[in-house]
Parts: C-alpha cells; structure tokens; sequence
C-alpha cells in the first residue's frame, strides 16, 4: 500500500493539508501500539511497524519536495541519495549568482537587502513549486525530476536565508 493509499487521498501533488492531518490524528489512533499491550510480540511488533509506516508516510506527504519524489519515485524515478549532477548550466549559474549576492548581504549586515534577498529567494522557490506540480499533472515525468532537482536547490537557498537571518539577528 502506498502512501497515498495509505491516507486514502488522491495521487496529485496538490493535497488538502487538514484533510491529511486529520487523516494522520485518525490512523495514529488507530494503529497506536499501546492498543496492543497486552497482546502477543507479534502484534505488538506489526502495530510498531504500521505506526512507523504511518509516521513515514505522513511526513513524506506532507513535504511537497518529498512528495514529489515520492511520486516520482512510484513512477521509477529514484532522486534520494541520486548522484546525478545537474545539467542546467543556467540554472546552475543562477545559484552561484544568488549565493555570491547573500555572502553580500551577510558581509554587509544588511537587514533590508537581507529582507529583499528571502523574498527572492521564496519567489523561486514558489516557481518551482508550481512547474512541478504542472509537470506532475501532466505525467511528465522526466520533466518533474529535473524540476524537483532545482527544487532541492531552492531550499537549501530558503534555508540558508534562516542561518544568516538568525546570525545577524542573534
């Protein structure tokens, strides 16, 4: 049973946020190993393994970067842990740019620019969001690998943003 199956919801990119929260408070109820306490080891070791499944399966939802590799990953497509370099050399080119202006901005200790910088930053991060939900959609698959690829990118710069945000402000 996959993910999607598991929390009985459609396979699409775009979810319902509460709908699967709701849906993840409901099977942890359920599944919870302490309903089987008093049982043998070995329905106590299944509810401990469908409780994790469950826990997996929620997390992995709940990410759109996850989620979207795991799309992929039902259609053949593996991206964890993938060695595959990536072969845009725009796009590549464009994160240098982005990390050359943030070491700037970091030097600088400018809060403004800083400020400017995170909205940039999460502007790229929606587009590629978006295009992948598109190429999903689509059943483009190849297409919704090199984006989640780039994707990968986006958040790292998302969360290197956090680190020097908190650095100047601690």
């Amino acid at each position: 049973m996959n993910h999607f199956e598991l929390f009985e919801l459609p396979y699409q990119f775009e979810l319902d946020g509460s709908s699967l929260s709701s849906t993840f408070r409901e099977l942890q109820r359920q599944y919870h190993p302490d309903n089987v306490a008093s049982q043998d080891d070995k329905t106590r070791l299944q509810a401990v393994q469908k409780a994790s499944q469950i826990n997996d399966a929620f997390q992995t939802l709940k990410d759109p970067v996850s989620r979207a590799e795991y799309m992929l990953l039902l259609q053949g497509i593996d991206l964890k842990d993938e060695q595959q370099t990536m072969q845009d050399p725009e796009f590549l080119m464009q994160q240098m740019m982005l990390r050359e202006e943030l070491e700037s901005i970091t030097d600088s200790h400018d809060d403004a620019a800083l400020f400017d910088f995170g909205e940039k930053a999460q502007a790229l991060y929606d587009s590629l969001i978006a295009d992948v939900k598109t190429a999903l959609a689509q059943s483009q698959w190849q297409d919704a690998a090199v984006i989640v690829r780039k994707l990968k990118f986006a958040v790292k710069l998302r969360q290197e943003v956090e680190r020097v945000e908190d650095q100047l402000m601690g």
